[in-house]
């Protein structure tokens, strides 16, 4: 199995800035993109941002210009850097990965437990 676990989230003031980190471990081959979702109350769970193993990122453009995501992809991990976080920013944050767990697995996207971030205003 993969298991990924996430840190960093938390309580911060609008304007401030929060850097989340994702690593996973366990039986993995390959990973083709690791990419952090979030999921407000009351919401459907949405794509923040996602980097592939190559280096190109993504974003939603509610976080673009604000939100910069990074990996090393050697060890498995992604991060996360919140800067001018909003009160609509406040969700529960997920690390997902899309990977394999041998040279013959079919590539599948597993997901972390989440941590939680709350801008107040």
């Amino acid at each position: 199995q993969v298991q990924l676990v996430e840190s960093g989230g938390g309580l911060v003031q609008a304007g401030g800035s929060l850097r989340l980190s994702c690593a996973a471990s366990g039986s993995i081959f390959s990973i083709n993109s690791m990419d952090w979702y979030r999921q407000a109350p009351g919401k459907q769970r949405e794509l923040v941002a996602s980097i592939i193993s190559g280096g190109i990122t993504n974003y939603a453009d509610s976080v673009k210009g604000r939100f910069t995501i990074s990996s090393d992809f050697a060890k498995n991990t992604v991060y996360l850097q919140m800067n001018s976080l909003k009160p609509e920013d406040t969700a529960v944050y997920y690390c997902t990965t899309n990977a394999k767990r041998y040279s013959g697995d079919v590539a599948r996207r597993y997901w972390g437990q989440g941590t939680q971030v709350t801008v107040s205003s």
